[in-house]
């Protein structure tokens, strides 16, 4: 990879994107009032499951799928996808917040270059016809800019534990040191993904996590909140 690819894939998995994400939480705010997620063991832990039982079945699913489809020139099947990942997630909010990170990644994008495939998926997103999710934003965006897909969905998986971690530290709480330390020990893990998402039977593409949907839910009528999801 070029540096040319190496600078669009940082500035594309970049956690500090004015896209929003620092105000969700994904659930972990309802698993640590619980007291499920209250030390450096169970943050680590939930940061391994989600990216493990999640993540691997369905945004990095789509990520490919929708980077696949992106190489074909096929937005038939971008939308087709799009109302797919939409229909997996069962949590008002975290519906929501994939749709509003989505556009806004393609807000900031399109800026820089105007792809065909994009204005179109834009102008399907303002006709209400799809929705935008942000997995499918990416993986399209990450076709499209010539970034291998190993490396793309790398990325995406790091760009969401380091997240995950940001918030584990702010709400547990925990050290700052204890936060980079979880994010070390998760590269393995994060590398032993690539493959098999790349590789995941189309049948298992949304395997649904409940424990997750439940909280995230639950998140919805905390009695206080820090965070949007």
């Amino acid at each position: 990879m070029n540096s040319f690819f190496l600078g669009s894939l940082l500035h594309l998995s970049d956690p500090t994107l004015p896209i929003g994400a620092y105000s969700h939480s994904n659930g972990l705010e309802t698993y640590v009032q619980q007291g499920l997620v209250h030390n450096v063991a169970t943050a680590e832990q939930y940061v391994k499951q989600m990216l493990e039982a999640n993540l691997h079945f369905n945004d990095a699913a789509f990520v490919c799928l929708a980077y696949h489809a992106a190489a074909a020139n096929d937005l038939a099947q971008l939308q087709l996808l799009d109302e797919e990942l939409g229909a997996l997630k069962l949590p008002v909010e975290i519906k929501s917040a994939s749709q509003k990170l989505g556009l806004r990644l393609i807000k900031i994008f399109r800026r820089q270059q105007e792809y065909p495939l994009v204005t179109a998926f834009e102008a399907a997103i303002v006709a209400k016809k799809t929705h935008g999710h942000f997995a499918i934003a990416y993986g399209v965006y990450a076709c499209l800019l010539g970034i291998p897909l190993a490396e793309a969905l790398y990325a995406f998986y790091y760009n969401a534990a380091a997240g995950m971690v940001t918030n584990a530290v702010k709400l547990v709480p925990l050290g700052q040191l204890d936060g980079q330390d979880i994010l070390f020990r998760m590269q393995t893990n994060i590398a032993a993904l690539i493959a098999p998402t790349m590789a995941l039977d189309r049948d298992l593409v949304g395997v649904c996590n409940t424990g997750f949907d439940i909280r995230c839910m639950q998140h919805e009528r905390l009695y206080s909140r820090l965070y949007m999801s």
